[in-house]
């Protein structure tokens, strides 16, 4: 570091919320790099897909008309600045979890000292999770949740195009594939209750986090050296999950995994509805995005090492599995049913079982 190291933590550690948003922005500034325009062609081939997708969506699945308005195709850069408070729900429910409480006498006085540390790492938590992401999400569907701060459809061109020329796709058709998949990522979330309901399922998973501080206490306490400090924060903003260790109720879990993965899997259900006969390699591009999807990336990666959040994005290949089977026993409208009321959807037990779904909801 250039300047005193503890005049940049004295700044890191104000924050006037559960968050440090300004420490936010600028790790997720410094890891999504400077904006990169769309060529103007491609970003107006773009909104022409997306209205040829929108056409098809609706006539695929019935569900609510989205609020979003025109696609927006954007740089990395773009689209991490516009979500930055964009997934707080990831992490703004972890404040009450770094609160200080009883500790130890030994460590009660280095935790008055450090109060603030707790915002200051979720700052850190926040800026790096979304930094990452803009590396490889290609648009709001692909970012395994609900949004939270505003309803515009996203796609972010250069990863689409990388992902393209990845896998020897027609760029094209990744291009009409990805404006699907937005589009119907956009109608599912204008159902009335269902952000609400992320949110509700979120809460009940963090009120079951518990956090080691003692033992945060403990490592804290025992640096003498300046330099301890620097490497265990780290330049790379990659220490923070080595810091803290969650502890968490599976079975929250789980229905977090099963929301997460009924809505992708819905998803890639519509579009291949939608796509299946404009699309011709239709199949070549859902194989690839599979594989993809099954690996998580950075910030996944750090939200499971952190709070034990492993959203299992791979299990969405069920629940379009699920979808279809649901539809080919007993038709379209008795899927629809899902989107009546929270309690209709699927456990993750009901994803791999859809004849113990239908006697759940359809014969209640």
């Amino acid at each position: 570091m250039d300047e005193n190291l503890f005049e940049q933590l004295f700044r890191l550690l104000q924050s006037s919320g559960p968050v440090n948003w300004k420490v936010a922005r600028e790790v997720t500034k410094s890891l999504a790099g400077e904006p990169e325009p769309i060529e103007p062609a491609i970003a107006e081939e773009y909104r022409e897909l997306a209205v040829a997708a929108a056409l098809r969506i609706e006539a695929a699945a019935s569900l609510p008309s989205s609020p979003g308005g025109e696609l927006h195709p954007t740089d990395r850069a773009t689209w991490a600045a516009d979500n930055q408070q964009n997934f707080r729900v990831l992490v703004e429910p972890l404040a009450d979890k770094l609160s200080m409480g009883e500790l130890p006498s030994e460590a009660a006085s280095m935790a008055a000292m450090l109060q603030p540390l707790g915002p200051a790492l979720l700052g850190v938590q926040a800026g790096t999770m979304v930094g990452f992401m803009s590396h490889r999400v290609l648009g709001q569907f692909d970012t395994g949740v609900p949004t939270m701060d505003h309803d515009r459809p996203y796609l972010v061109v250069p990863n689409i195009e990388g992902f393209g020329v990845d896998h020897g796709l027609d760029l094209r058709q990744a291009r009409l594939w990805a404006a699907l998949h937005e589009t119907a990522f956009h109608k599912i979330l204008a159902v009335e209750w269902l952000r609400g309901h992320f949110v509700a399922v979120m809460a009940a998973f963090y009120d079951s986090v518990e956090f080691d501080l003692a033992g945060l206490m403990g490592k804290l306490t025992s640096l003498e050296d300046p330099a301890e400090i620097e490497a265990l924060i780290g330049e790379d903003q990659s220490g923070m999950p080595s810091l803290l260790k969650a502890e968490s109720d599976p079975e929250r879990l789980a229905t977090v995994q099963a929301f997460t993965a009924f809505v992708e899997g819905y998803g890639d259900y519509v579009v291949r509805l939608a796509g299946a006969d404009v699309l011709t390699d239709l199949e070549r591009i859902e194989e690839a995005y599979s594989r993809r999807r099954a690996e998580p990336d950075q910030a996944e990666q750090s939200l499971q090492q952190l709070a034990g959040l492993d959203l299992q994005r791979h299990r969405a290949r069920d629940a379009a599995s699920f979808c279809f089977e649901i539809s080919r026993r007993w038709g379209d409208d008795a899927l629809n049913r899902v989107w009546d009321d929270p309690e209709h959807l699927p456990t993750l037990g009901e994803i791999e079982d859809p004849v113990g779904w239908a006697a759940r909801v359809l014969l209640e």
